[in-house]
């Protein structure tokens, strides 16, 4: 390394590493207390304006090229009111509406098909019709995919490439650029790294200390000031809401899942036992820390399959009162923000008390949603620490309780809803495994059998028809 090289280096070092060390010293006092100097809220509005900038000159360069080409007619793809929908389960949807079609409810009536019954071509010209629909606006697969912004952001993560419109717009797409890579990802960076290293460090000490009140009052603040760092590595700006309905002790925590830094930006305002596969190497040594200090539960991969262990120890940990309210995604998987997928039934057979908590990204800022078929864990955390922010919204939903004559997958179904409807997403009944899996060998049969009902139902009406014209 030749003396000038060094020397700047030397130089780039004194430059940074004395604001550095200011601004983690800063983050590791406000931290523990959830206070903030607002320097990302002013980050974020300072945002906003330069996107309204972008997208006023984006929506004039479009009314230019259409002017000139005189193509100002938008095709009507809507589709009628009335229509079949294929549901995972038809005899389960309850509702006369989704997603704005309605679902034409034939009369169910029971008992196997006999060789009376007569068979029309177009019989099943219903589902012919639905299954292309479904083709074309498949309202599943598009779920497991980056949502498509309806404005440019500035980040090169779109299907559309805007940064060559105008010079104005190139000069900020630069800008923004050198901004993000040169001087956001080392600092988020720093802050990553040394966030882990001393929520490691702090987790083991709390760890060492026997079962009492201090231990647990010293794991919630150990546990708010880690979470609270590690969400401002990727400048995580998340506003609560109905904190009134924070999940408490003896209860379980469910929400919408879209990244795994779900647990993070839930874990700034509220401490919680989590639960998933025990893992060897960093994370099974991050797995160990947490186990002294508090309780959580971790299962090994076989363990997993075994449906009444699972649930054992969930009940084991929700009816002890002294172990923090758990914390459960029930799709299973992440869904990209849009919607809310099928509910597994197994968090809601444990009984307690179900905190619902309903979680919505703002996409403008960076796209939260992991694709884990497409990018790896380092790809996307390097996707996050580059992107502007994070931004989203929490809202507390009120605790609900098992009805004693609702079944686990009523419950489930109607604690989904509400989370839907608090977040503005999309309820869906579809299990968001397809995306590993084909489907259920159980959904076709009941289609079938949907169908059988369906043309006893016609035929039924068809004989009335008949017999009201002999008579």
């Amino acid at each position: 390394m030749t003396p000038l090289i060094a020397m700047v280096l030397n130089g780039v070092l004194l430059f940074l590493v004395p604001p550095l060390l200011v601004l983690y010293t800063t983050l590791m006092i406000l931290a523990p207390f959830g206070l903030s100097l607002g320097v990302r809220k002013k980050y974020v509005q300072l945002l906003i304006k330069i996107f309204e900038f972008g997208r006023v000159r984006l929506e004039q360069k479009r009314n230019r090229k259409n002017q000139m080409s005189g193509d100002g007619v938008e095709a009507d793809d809507e589709f009628s009111d009335d229509k079949l929908l294929l549901v995972p389960d038809p005899d389960q949807e309850k509702k006369t509406h989704q997603n704005g079609r309605r679902i034409i409810r034939m009369s169910t009536v029971e008992g196997p098909p006999d060789d009376s019954v007569s068979y029309r071509l177009d019989s099943c010209l219903d589902y012919v019709k639905s299954a292309l629909q479904a083709i074309v606006d498949d309202e599943v697969t598009k779920r497991f995919c980056a949502e498509e912004l309806k404005s440019w952001n500035l980040l090169t993560r779109t299907q559309q490439k805007y940064e060559f419109i105008s010079w104005r717009l190139t000069l900020l797409w630069f800008v923004g650029f050198f901004f993000r890579y040169c001087f956001l990802l080392p600092v988020r960076i720093t802050i990553f790294f040394t966030s882990v290293a001393s929520f490691v460090l702090f987790v083991s000490a709390v760890g060492v200390l026997p079962e009492c009140r201090l231990k647990r009052w010293l794991y919630d603040k150990v546990s708010l000031m880690a979470f609270r760092m590690l969400t401002r590595s990727y400048s995580g700006c998340v506003r609560f809401h109905q904190l009134e309905n924070r999940p408490r002790a003896r209860g379980v925590c469910v929400a919408n899942h879209t990244s795994p830094i779900d647990v993070c930006i839930l874990s700034c305002d509220v401490s919680y036992a989590l639960i998933g596969q025990r893992h060897s190497g960093f994370l099974g040594l991050l797995q160990r820390a947490l186990t002294r200090a508090s309780s959580h539960i971790w299962f090994e991969r076989g363990e997993v399959k075994d449906r009444s262990a699972v649930t054992r120890r969930l009940k084991e940990h929700v009816d002890d009162p002294h172990k923090l309210p758990i914390l459960i995604f029930p799709e299973g998987t992440c869904i990209n923000n849009t919607s809310v997928m099928q509910f597994k039934k197994g968090s809601f057979e444990v009984g307690g008390t179900i905190y619902p908590v309903a979680i919505r990204y703002d996409h403008r800022f960076g796209d939260a949603f992991w694709d884990s078929s497409q990018y790896s864990m380092l790809h996307y955390l390097y996707m996050m620490m580059t992107s502007w922010a994070i931004v989203c919204d929490v809202w507390y939903l009120p605790p609900t309780s098992r009805q004693p004559s609702e079944t686990a997958i009523d419950f489930a179904n109607r604690v989904k809803a509400s989370i839907a409807s608090a977040g503005g997403l999309v309820d869906l009944m579809w299990d968001g495994q397809l995306k590993r899996m084909s489907v259920k060998k159980e959904w076709r049969e009941k289609q079938q059998q949907h169908f059988t009902r369906r043309m006893l139902a016609i035929n039924q009406q068809l004989r009335d028809e008949q017999r009201e014209k002999d008579e």
